[in-house]
């Protein structure tokens, strides 16, 4: 698949993504991306967020790809059940351990547990060694629910411009390796 063949979501996490995130940067260069817009970022619902991948997920016009940072994986594993129109693939990095009571803010543990049925749909989710939001093990164990292949991003902290993946040219390698492997 080509990316113009598709419409590409981009589902950032808690607070958005800013102007220098690799999803703020793919979306300027895909002409058929563009981002699912939440009413409260840095006060997420669950419901709300969910009910915008829903949403924007029914409202395309060509097979929908997901690129999904951090809480945004958790809505997009929650929206799941509601698609109705086809979905290609999700891409999803850095899923955050939302039922660990540890995470914070606290009220990110509204997000979880995350669904565990497999995905309809081929997925490849991307996870840190050390990231300060969810462990390997978890990405790993919740990958393995879904049927989605992990990829091991070694120590790259919570894959975001922080942690200095801005252009995060590796996940744009792995991104187009992935969607050229999509049927449309």
């Amino acid at each position: 698949m080509k990316a113009s063949e598709a419409e590409i979501l981009i589902v950032p996490g808690y607070t958005n993504s800013g102007p220098g995130h690799w999803q703020s940067r793919w979306q300027q260069k895909l002409t058929t991306a563009r981002r699912v817009e939440q009413a409260e970022w840095s006060k997420p619902v669950r419901e709300d967020w969910v009910a915008r991948v829903i949403e924007e997920v029914n409202a395309a016009t060509k097979p929908v790809v997901l690129v999904a940072h951090s809480l945004g994986v958790a809505a997009v594993m929650h929206a799941v059940p509601e698609f109705r129109k086809p979905v290609a693939g999700a891409f999803l990095v850095a899923p955050p351990e939302v039922e660990n009571p540890k995470i914070r803010p606290k009220h990110l543990m509204t997000f979880g547990p995350y669904p565990r049925e497999p995905l309809p749909f081929p997925s490849l989710t991307i996870a840190s060694r050390n990231d300060p939001f969810g462990s390997y093990e978890h990405a790993d164990d919740v990958a393995a629910a879904w049927g989605s292949l992990l990829i091991d991003a070694g120590e790259s902290g919570h894959i975001n411009a922080e942690s200095g993946h801005g252009p995060w040219p590796e996940g744009t390698m792995v991104f187009a390796q992935f969607l050229s492997r999509l049927k449309v």
